[in-house]
């Protein structure tokens, strides 16, 4: 079964070139870590997977369902978002549980009456992301790493087919930056989990859990397919236009660029 289906997608804005004919298919099962430099495309090919940018050409199919002859709004809804923009929009005095249940309504300052069934929604996903014990705490007094369990949660509450993750470590120290990716890990081995798409430059974030890799690069699909494939030294060297050496140790990885290494935390 087809999850997302991205078939010759393009963004043009002028004679600006955003995106160049992706061609991307996610099936179920699979989870997928989007690798790229800056402005390799991976925040413009989000805008269009979530139907705020509006493709040139290409089509997008969620679930069997196209945007463009399907009400996107709705689609829109399957889709969970964990963003640094959406972080930046919670206000500071709102409670973790009412953060959750917000996602439900798809709205952000949560303003509606709880039901019973939502709080007991809420409450449950706080266990799963395990935070139970943040249900009343505001958000300003939550850590990045808590804000981040919080914010997927969220999205969880819409029960979406899938969720993309834009560089939810940043800003993570690296305790809380292992922390999390253990927490995604476990995730995504859970039961029915939603469809997982990580956005990242770092490899050292793709976890085992991830079965897919797409590459990109100016605004192109460098490469992309089953993990083991497409993670290699050559891959990463043009994509970063750097030498790299790629290691791989009890499934993380780590790169070696120019004799300086970065390596897992």
């Amino acid at each position: 079964m087809s999850i997302l289906t991205v078939s010759g997608l393009a963004v043009r804005r002028g004679d600006f070139v955003i995106l160049d004919n992706i061609s991307w298919r996610v099936a179920s099962g699979e989870h997928w870590a989007i690798l790229g430099e800056n402005g390799s495309g991976k925040t413009s090919l989000l805008g269009a997977l979530t139907g705020y940018l509006t493709p040139t050409a290409g089509e997008v199919e969620l679930l069997s369902q196209h945007y463009g002859k399907s009400d996107w709004r709705e689609l829109r809804k399957k889709v969970g978002l964990v963003s640094s923009a959406i972080r930046q929009m919670i206000p500071e005095d709102e409670p973790a549980l009412e953060t959750i249940v917000s996602g439900r309504y798809a709205m952000i300052d949560f303003w509606g009456k709880m039901t019973a069934a939502d709080r007991r929604r809420g409450m449950g996903i706080l266990r799963q992301i395990e935070c139970e014990a943040l249900a009343g705490r505001p958000w300003t007094f939550l850590s990045q790493g808590e804000r981040q369990r919080v914010l997927i949660g969220r999205a969880l509450m819409a029960r979406p087919a899938l969720l993309i993750l834009d560089e939810p470590c940043a800003g993570l120290d690296p305790a809380a930056r292992e922390h999390f990716l253990q927490f995604l890990e476990k995730l995504g081995r859970g039961k029915s989990p939603p469809t997982l798409v990580l956005v990242t430059h770092h490899v050292e974030e793709i976890m085992p859990v991830f079965s897919h890799v797409l590459v990109l690069k100016k605004g192109r699909v460098l490469a992309g397919g089953a993990r083991q494939s497409v993670l290699n030294s050559k891959t990463l060297s043009r994509a970063f236009d750097a030498k790299v050496s790629l290691t791989r140790r009890k499934n993380r990885y780590s790169i070696h660029i120019k004799g300086k290494s970065r390596r897992v935390m």
